[in-house]
């Protein structure tokens, strides 16, 4: 097997048992707050506190990433996020809770742009974007295998037993660091910067480090929370929506979750290969200008047909454009911070995209369901005007030739 199939495998199953570890939470949610008797406040809290983790891990294992090598780092990331989610198991208080999902997210963060910096260092630039698609994908198949795995667990050993699976990831990092040979980008970057005897600065400092870099991340910052806030407005409360608007029953709700699944699927798969023929701008402009009327068209969505083709539109263009930011944020900076910008980056999206659900709920409380996919395709609009501001992959307009002029 070459390595560049080896990159994607890794980075692949990576992702994959972080989005498993990360969705046993939200599966298991119920049986947590009833087991704690605390209110639900305070149970949501968990997610909020995992999300953090993400951040501060996303920095912490992105520098050092790029400092001491992808393949190191990105096993000891999987290391730590299958310990935290066993260590979930064994909580015996909410305060413990909060504490390992922490530690959980730490490793979770620090896995996503590590794998993605791989790949992208693996990977000629021409196919870079189905590449990351192909990536991208371990998401949907970790929230796959969680739900196998609650539908399996749960009812026949309890909350805890689902996060003592936490820890098949630490065989599969041993497997990794055994199989799979440093990138040899980062190490051709290594031993040119002995060559060169160079002093950098902080890594993170280094993405805000000329106005062109700030610019860039502040920008690349903006999609990533579009991208994190759509998809968790449309996921979280879609169905809710659809059950009061459209009369659906749960089972029907469930129907909709699959078919929207299956158009994210298609639509990310669809999305690399868009990227890879005709560009970054083109590609995002066509896909977030739909994304925009999709989400807004929906809300007038009406019989089961049309909300279930409805909502495997909106998935493939909402959804899709996940499968590209691996590619652009790596092709945008130098390698010697690739890992630490992609990681820092999206991850901030994560935290504060997050949060649009809270927005997303009150908008449905106070006013309707048009008011909310309005204000979903208002981000994605958002998302269009800040990636007009996007320099192609130049060497002259890259962040590393910035910094180097």
């Amino acid at each position: 097997m070459n390595y560049q199939k080896k990159t994607v495998i890794a980075s692949v199953a990576g992702l994959t048992l972080e989005g498993m570890d990360i969705m046993f939470i939200s599966f298991a949610m119920s049986m947590i707050i009833t087991h704690f008797n605390v209110d639900l406040a305070t149970g949501g809290l968990i997610s909020s506190i995992t999300n953090t983790g993400m951040l501060a891990g996303g920095v912490i294992f992105g520098v050092l990433a790029d400092k001491f090598g992808r393949v190191r780092i990105f096993t000891y990331s999987i290391f730590l996020f299958a310990i935290g989610t066993a260590l979930t198991g064994f909580a015996t208080n909410i305060e413990q809770i909060y504490a390992y999902r922490f530690i959980a997210g730490l490793g979770a963060g620090g896995e996503y742009g590590i794998g993605m910096a791989l790949v992208a260092e693996a990977w000629p630039k021409n196919k870079q974007g189905r590449a990351s698609s192909y990536v991208s994908l371990g998401a949907q198949y970790g929230v796959i295998l969680a739900a196998l795995l609650s539908a399996m667990i749960l009812p026949a050993f309890g909350w805890r037993a689902l996060f003592f699976v936490g820890l098949v990831p630490v065989i599969f990092a041993f497997v990794v660091r055994r199989n799979l040979d440093e990138s040899p980008e980062w190490v051709a970057a290594q031993k040119q910067k002995k060559l060169d005897n160079r002093k950098e600065k902080g890594r993170l400092i280094q993405l805000f480090d000329t106005p062109r870099a700030t610019a860039t991340t502040i920008s690349l910052a903006i999609m990533a929370t579009v991208q994190i806030a759509g998809y968790n407005g449309l996921m979280i409360w879609l169905p809710s929506m659809l059950q009061q608007s459209q009369g659906l029953s749960v089972s029907s709700s469930a129907i909709w979750t699959v078919a929207t699944a299956a158009g994210m699927i298609i639509g990310m798969l669809t999305f690399g290969r868009f990227m890879d023929r005709f560009g970054v701008k083109l590609s995002y402009g066509v896909f977030l200008l739909a994304s925009a009327s999709a989400v807004y068209l929906y809300s007038y969505a009406e019989g089961s047909v049309g909300v279930l083709v409805g909502g495997a539109i909106v998935g493939f263009f909402a959804n899709g454009m996940f499968a590209g930011y691996g590619a652009l944020i790596g092709s945008l900076y130098p390698v010697q911070i690739r890992s630490t910008a992609t990681n820092a980056i999206f991850n901030f999206g994560r935290a504060l995209g997050g949060l649009s659900p809270i927005l997303v709920g009150y908008i449905l409380q106070e006013y309707d369901m048009a008011l909310a996919m309005s204000y979903l395709a208002v981000l994605y609009c958002l998302s269009f005007i800040i990636m007009l501001t996007l320099k192609s992959k130049q060497s002259e307009g890259s962040v590393e030739s910035q910094r180097s002029a």
